[in-house]
């Protein structure tokens, strides 16, 4: 090989390492604004988290008084009307952190035989993640449940925040984030307010109306399951680009979007 020849070859080597050091840059840089954004957005959230927290744990007078007025409402209601109780009950059962284990393992297989291991990662982390953090926030605040006459349903453990609020909200959100992507853009929109507004927001009014919630503990548990979600979907995506600053997604339409 020719001297000429020799110098072009590594000349087009260099030129061809710069271009990919300043695309590594420009991504990097990208990503620390996103990573930034999504940090911004999960203290946004948890923010109002810490002060619902403060005024259960406090016992303020303003949330005890709407706490039991609405659950003395509800109740009185799903006493009088059977039908009302009965499809409430049916709500909660399908709603259940049981039911989501039975929803999402299946995925969770599919996406591992699917040769998807970051994103069947993500659920499990995101999943179980979120329900040691329920335990884990239950037993610190340790919240009795609410002690009504005649009650139409029970529950276990402690009140604050809801266990089945909180995994609709996680449970809901993952499989929006994976499967988003494979819909029709003019779909998207209904499918994320279907399962955000609609389903997750059934199963926290099921909980209050069968008494074994206040409204603050579902509450608690929307904000923190938004929190959750939005910080798993951070570090994931993090974990994504860390793995290659150039990396394209092995499987795009499938990639959960990004948290901004």
């Amino acid at each position: 090989m020719s001297p000429g020849v020799y110098h072009n070859l590594l000349q087009g080597f260099v030129m061809a390492e710069n271009a990919v050091n300043e695309r590594r840059e420009r991504a990097a840089r990208r990503f620390g604004v996103h990573a930034v954004l999504a940090f911004v957005a999960v203290l946004l959230v948890a923010l109002p988290f810490a002060g619902l927290v403060f005024l259960v744990v406090s016992k303020s007078a303003a949330l005890t008084r709407v706490d039991h007025d609405t659950a003395d409402s509800l109740h009185t209601f799903a006493v009088d009307h059977p039908a009302f109780t009965a499809t409430m009950r049916t709500i909660s059962a399908i709603g259940s952190p049981l039911g989501w284990w039975i929803v999402l393992t299946p995925v969770f297989i599919w996406l591992l035989l699917s040769r998807r291991p970051r994103l069947a990662a993500f659920l499990a982390i995101t999943a179980i993640g979120s329900s040691l953090l329920n335990t884990l926030i239950k037993w610190a605040v340790n919240r009795a449940r609410p002690h009504l006459a005649d009650p139409v349903a029970a529950a276990a453990g402690t009140s604050f925040p809801s266990g089945h609020t909180q995994a609709a909200t996680v449970g809901f959100g993952i499989l929006v984030l994976i499967f988003v992507p494979v819909i029709s853009r003019p779909v998207r929109v209904w499918v994320i307010a279907a399962a955000a507004g609609l389903a997750v927001a059934l199963i926290a009014f099921s909980r209050v109306a069968l008494g074994v919630h206040y409204l603050s503990d579902v509450a608690g548990a929307l904000v923190i399951g938004t929190a959750w979600l939005l910080a798993m979907t951070t570090a994931f995506s993090a974990w994504r680009r860390d793995l290659n600053r150039l990396s394209v997604p092995q499987d795009p339409e499938l990639e959960p979007a990004n948290p901004e």
